[in-house]
């Protein structure tokens, strides 16, 4: 890729990386002063790289402007803030000393202490989830609105709440006891399966795969498990399902782009190696009694990237799913589900448990529909494949469908 090519990624990147150690350094009371610097900080990229050219270290540029920018900042607060000036003191903060650590640790140190201050147990789960979406993974309201399947309002009405409850408990950003890592340990993992979802299958409607949203996820993943307290069976198994779904990148999509579908996937493109790493994690968290989603996840992805299209293994798949819907129902699951049953038992069964759904706000309800009437009902199967198009998210996702559209000759 292109140095021109990689500067949006950058900037998303490095945005998540300075609101992090800026909100470490200042205070979660301070992360709309956080994000306003960072936002500064790329608005001055914008104006300089195009006219000077981009740096040959353009993250380390971005850190300069930004202590820059936070350095600056206090100045004017102790100078001109007659209300900011004790605040900023109380706070124990001290402009002349001051220095933006971004080295490779403090940023992951940031990172992982703001996710666990966020996760705080007096917000609700949804809270605490949307905001890490928002603040750590640079998450648009659209994206998150997506994630959680509701609107744009209700998002930034509880995102608004939630940031004003921190502010009011004073939340401190510094590394949580044992039983509190317990206790914000799953909003933690919920926030990287949906920023590697949001990467995996992805909403924008310039990306199919947004691959450096998933390696994000799975570095804030890797980092759990190097940390003792937080290396546990479930973070084990959200990295193995990681590693399965990201072996199969390549064969995923074309050199145009378009989206490669799982039965017309070249296995030969499949990486051994992270299957390889997916299994190891897998096994690796196979202890302990509870099995958590994330484990029932992992097995069906495992399955996934074995070639052979047997009985056995969509019999495994189904009951994987099976399980899976008993502790956490998804439109997502039980869609696959229904997939699986297809290949386990034949379309006609499948067909059945689809219509039975009734899915109709879900893009990939009608995706499946297309697909299992194919071969039993032409015109079923362009109907649905048609009504799946007009909802798809990105030229991709439409690309896809006109190809099956187009061997139906519609």
């Amino acid at each position: 890729m292109e140095k021109q090519e990689l500067i949006p990624h950058l900037f998303r990147t490095e945005y998540r990386k300075i609101v992090s150690v800026l909100c470490r350094r200042f205070g979660f009371a301070y992360v709309e002063t956080a994000e306003d610097i960072a936002s500064d900080t790329f608005a001055a990229a914008a104006q300089t790289w195009p006219i000077n050219g981009i740096p040959d270290n353009p993250a380390a540029w971005l850190y300069n402007v930004a202590k820059n920018k936070a350095r600056n900042y206090l100045h004017r607060a102790n100078i001109f803030g007659e209300k900011v000036a004790p605040t900023v003191k109380k706070a124990g903060i001290e402009c002349v000393e001051f220095d933006i650590d971004l080295s490779p640790q403090s940023i992951n140190d940031s990172q992982l202490l703001m996710m666990f201050a966020i996760c705080n147990p007096s917000i609700s789960p949804e809270a605490q989830v949307g905001l890490s979406l928002r603040i750590l993974c640079g998450f648009g309201i659209d994206e998150i609105a997506e994630a959680f399947l509701t609107n744009k309002e209700t998002i930034n009405k509880r995102l608004f709440r939630a940031k004003q409850r921190l502010r009011e408990e004073n939340t401190k950003i510094d590394v949580p006891g044992s039983t509190e890592i317990e206790k914000r340990l799953d909003a933690v993992l919920t926030t990287i399966y949906l920023l590697f979802s949001e990467g995996y299958y992805s909403i924008n409607p310039n990306y199919a795969i947004r691959r450096e949203l998933c390696l994000e996820a799975m570095r804030l993943c890797y980092m759990l498990i190097e940390n003792k307290s937080t290396d546990q069976p479930r973070v084990n198994a959200l990295l193995a399902l990681m590693c399965f779904h990201a072996s199969r990148f390549d064969a995923r999509l074309s050199e145009e782009g378009d989206i490669i579908l799982y039965d017309e996937q070249d296995c030969a493109l499949w990486n051994a190696e992270l299957i390889s790493r997916g299994v190891y994690f897998l096994n690796r968290g196979s202890t302990g009694p509870t099995i958590s989603k994330y484990h029932l996840e992992a097995a069906i992805a495992y399955w996934s990237t074995q070639q052979a299209d047997t009985k056995e293994k969509w019999e495994n798949i189904l009951q994987l799913y099976d399980q899976l819907l008993q502790i956490e129902y998804s439109p997502v699951a039980v869609l696959n589900r229904t997939f699986a049953l297809s290949k386990a038992n034949g379309k006609k069964e499948a067909i059945m448990a689809a219509e039975m759904l009734n899915l109709r706000d879900n893009r990939f309800f009608f995706a499946l529909l297309g697909e299992l009437y194919t071969g039993a009902d032409s015109n079923k199967a362009a109907e649905n494949f048609q009504t799946a198009m007009s909802m798809a998210k990105n030229a991709a996702e439409r690309h896809a469908i006109q190809k099956k559209l187009s061997k139906l000759n519609f």
